[in-house]
């Protein structure tokens, strides 16, 4: 009775903890730490003593003798977005395996909000810090990134960036943007597609000039004008593509496909194409890119891109926590086309 009135005032200490479980409080310490060898029987002692006692670490405290806290930050663009939660839940996994707390900021796509959570998270001196999602390729931005990063590596944390190249940071997990680019358009040019549409992402922006890129070069090897008219950018959202078809539509240049930079614009310009009385694929091809879950159900089912989105968060939580060494990594993962029922071989256009 008196252990549970102890711990029901929140004052038990670590010295409490190796009272009752009869060890030493730096054998206490290294089983919370749990970076250090400690024989199994003893450490299952220990945390049955801080289970039973209700002993909670004070992260704060940790911080000020530069242990660790224990915690990792991930910054992302838009946590309803799809693609995002996919890479969170492969970020979870590690994390739960790990025994880490993840703290989740979102920064809606903005760049000022992104840096303001990254100096929050160092001012709570985390492990780590995650950035998901692709970057706006602006100078003065970076150079304010660049120094956040500066300041982790000087309290002993670290920047990974998931879903991005970046000068910031060496430790990247990204996808083959670029190769599933040029995988997509060559699916849409072997069915006789010549005149396609390109509804982009965000201007200025990693991700968007990535798979943009490769859409350029696959045309280029079939000998294709790419028409200016027929490349509008929009945000990387349901709303962007419908709104981005929609100009495409109006330039009037009679398309018989669609290549959307995500899965989420694609399905944008799914409405905007029935809106105006034509049928996918009959009377216009569409592909997008990603694949997250809900394209496999819409009709008709979107073909696309395969990004191993999960496998992206699990990779970049292990480099964060540096599990596999502490060298500095980057790894690009592979992509897959997935081909389902939105792309049909295309029609004689007058």
């Amino acid at each position: 009775m008196a252990d549970r009135r102890k711990s029901s005032r929140g004052n038990v200490t670590i010295s409490d903890v190796a009272g009752h479980a009869g060890v030493s409080p730096a054998t206490v310490s290294r089983v919370l730490n749990r970076g250090y060898p400690v024989a199994a029987a003893t450490r299952q002692q220990v945390e049955r003593v801080v289970q039973d006692l209700g002993y909670i670490r004070n992260a704060h405290a940790q911080a000020l003798r530069g242990s660790s806290t224990g915690v990792v930050g991930v910054i992302l663009h838009d946590v309803a977005d799809p693609y995002f939660s996919e890479i969170v839940a492969g970020i979870q996994e590690v994390a739960a395996a790990q025994r880490r707390l993840v703290v989740l900021c979102n920064s809606m796509r903005d760049p000022e909000n992104e840096l303001r959570y990254v100096q929050m998270l160092r001012g709570q001196r985390v492990d780590a810090v995650i950035l998901a999602g692709g970057a706006l390729e602006d100078q003065l931005y970076l150079r304010q990134l660049r120094r956040q990063a500066q300041g982790l590596r000087q309290q002993g944390a670290r920047m990974v960036m998931c879903g991005r190249y970046s000068s910031v940071s060496t430790n990247a997990v990204v996808p083959d943007n670029r190769a599933g680019a040029v995988r997509l358009t060559e699916h849409l040019v072997a069915r006789g597609h010549r005149r396609i549409a390109e509804i982009m992402g965000p201007p200025n922006f990693s991700t968007t000039d990535e798979r943009s890129a490769g859409h350029r070069e696959a045309l280029a090897a079939a000998r294709i004008s790419r028409n200016p008219r027929l490349a509008v950018s929009g945000a990387f959202t349901r709303d962007g593509g419908y709104e981005a078809t929609r100009q495409v539509l109006a330039a009037g240049a009679g398309i018989t496909a669609i290549f959307a930079a995500n899965d989420l614009m694609a399905v944008g310009a799914l409405a905007a194409l029935r809106e105006a009385g034509l049928r996918v694929p009959e009377d216009v091809s569409l592909v997008g890119f990603d694949d997250i879950p809900t394209v496999r159900d819409v009709v008709p089912a979107l073909t696309t891109v395969r990004v191993p989105m999960r496998e992206m968060g699990r990779r970049s939580m292990q480099i964060a926590l540096g599990l596999g060494g502490r060298a500095a990594r980057l790894e690009v993962l592979p992509v897959e086309l997935v081909e389902r029922d939105s792309v049909a071989k295309a029609k004689a256009v007058a």
